[in-house]
């Protein structure tokens, strides 16, 4: 068999009979074999019984949310590729030919674009405005930039894929962000993706209202997105704050006068603060990174290979008891300066050039040490 059209399926009677018509009719006209499976998520107003009676394979999901059902559907697809699409009449599933094309070609997953970025068309009414121009512009436009995801809709349900392919993507997301996962892991994953523009119809549905909920689902994709890419949640901007940190530390030192403003050593504080952040927001990313790919939730990167054959935890230890010391040894420096006095007043903008970056060292140190233990200890299973 060649492919399997999925539709998740919640109460869907007002529509389904339409969307599983145009289906079955597309597969006989064009001479395409395949099955159409509704995967059920528990509805009670007929939805099952008009998939059985119109000749489609009805699989029974037990577990709730968008994702659940879909998954449930892909497992029991026998079809060598795969194409799914929501039951509300807004795709138009006599459109499924151009997807099978695609895979046809060669591709892992072709994605439908609605949105004109694309070449696609929304009718007048099919899609809220707020999602049409800001919310899913918005998260396309991070899928490309966070992930290279060549798509102008990520959230568009209508899209093929390769049924081994998706099996490899190890998807974890049960609701609506499961779609995005799928994009998101398809291109973290090297898969070839291709975008196909269609046309969005307006919601067929009178029973009840879309399941989509705008600011819970919006903030489910962006929690996603930000867990799958350490690189942008700690590792981007922990690298600014020390270069912050480093370039603060290097006009405050010397006590530079800059655009009329002088900085000393309150500016050192600040600064400390930002190196100290920094830091901490880069070992998170080490972390994220090794735990991510060692659970499975992130395909392996080379990098991180190359990294723990070059580095080891004693490199960690060194670095940081070298920084360790050597603050403590500032810090020295202030005290001697301190019992020198009789322990009374001291100069302040001077020994503070020695106090400050002696605890930022310190404190760096001491984190460098706890953090080699704890990035070893995470990767000890990739050994």
């Amino acid at each position: 068999m060649e492919l399997s059209v999925v539709l998740p399926c919640l109460n869907e009677a007002d529509t389904l009979e339409t969307c599983l018509t145009k289906a079955l009719t597309t597969l006989r006209s064009a001479g395409i074999e395949g099955e159409v499976i509704v995967a059920d998520n528990g509805s009670t107003d007929g939805s099952v019984e008009i998939a059985e009676r119109l000749g489609a394979r009805v699989v029974h999901v037990r577990d709730k949310g968008y994702g659940c059902a879909l998954s449930g559907g892909f497992e029991a697809a026998r079809g060598r590729f795969v194409v799914m699409g929501d039951a509300d009449d807004s795709y138009d599933f006599r459109e499924i030919p151009r997807f099978v094309a695609k895979l046809r070609e060669g591709f892992d997953l072709v994605q439908g674009c609605r949105l004109p970025s694309g070449g696609g068309t929304v009718l007048p009414g099919a899609m809220p405005a707020l999602h049409r121009f800001w919310g899913n512009p918005m998260f396309s436009f991070l899928a490309r930039k966070m992930f290279r995801a060549p798509v102008h809709d990520v959230y568009c349900g209508l899209r093929g894929f390769r049924r081994d392919f998706q099996a490899g993507l190890s998807q974890r997301c049960t609701g609506m962000e499961f779609a995005t996962e799928m994009i998101v892991k398809a291109s973290l994953n090297g898969g070839k993706l291709a975008e196909v523009p269609i046309t969005l119809h307006p919601d067929g549905r009178k029973a009840h209202a879309p399941h989509l909920r705008t600011f819970r689902d919006g903030w489910k994709t962006l929690r996603f997105f930000l867990m799958s890419s350490p690189r942008w949640l700690y590792l981007v901007p922990g690298a600014l704050l020390i270069a912050l940190g480093v370039a603060g530390f290097s006009l405050a030192l010397p006590g530079v006068h800059l655009f009329g403003a002088h900085l000393d050593v309150h500016t050192l504080l600040v600064s400390g603060l930002l190196a100290v952040l920094g830091f901490n927001l880069v070992v998170f990313a080490m972390c994220a990174k090794v735990f991510g790919i060692t659970e499975g939730f992130l395909p392996p990167d080379p990098r991180i290979d190359a990294f723990f054959r070059r580095v080891r935890l004693e490199h960690g230890l060194i670095a940081g008891g070298a920084a360790f010391v050597s603050g403590i040894a500032l810090i020295a420096v202030a005290f001697a300066a301190w019992w020198r006095s009789g322990f009374g007043d001291l100069d302040y903008p001077r020994t503070m050039r020695f106090v400050v970056p002696g605890t930022v060292l310190a404190a760096l140190g001491f984190q460098a040490v706890l953090a080699s233990f704890l990035v070893s200890l995470l990767g000890m299973g990739r050994r």
